[in-house]
């Protein structure tokens, strides 16, 4: 069975409703970034997971992150935190 490529690094998603509007990865690690509009304009947040291949070769992402990870979580953080507040200051 082919394996199927790994996701990009770093992608731009179209804007909309329950999608990502970025994805930063860092090896198996992963920060999604959402924006929700709110009355007083947009806000993000941002989730974490770890990405994996399971035994039938289907991606899956998990919650739980190992000592190994952590540092990478916290540079996916700051990466995630430069593209909020640059995106804030493009959009005022």
């Amino acid at each position: 069975m082919a394996k199927s490529p790994e996701p990009p690094q770093g992608k731009e998603a179209a804007p909309g409703k329950n999608r990502p509007v970025h994805e930063l990865r860092i090896g198996g690690n992963k920060a999604t970034i959402w924006c929700n509009q709110t009355a007083n304009g947009p806000m993000y947040n941002v989730t974490f997971a770890r990405v994996y291949r399971d035994a039938e070769d289907n991606w899956k992402e998990s919650l739980s992150f190992s000592r190994d990870d952590l540092l990478v979580l916290a540079k996916l953080a700051d990466q995630a935190h430069t593209w909020i507040c640059t995106t804030q200051a493009s959009q005022a």
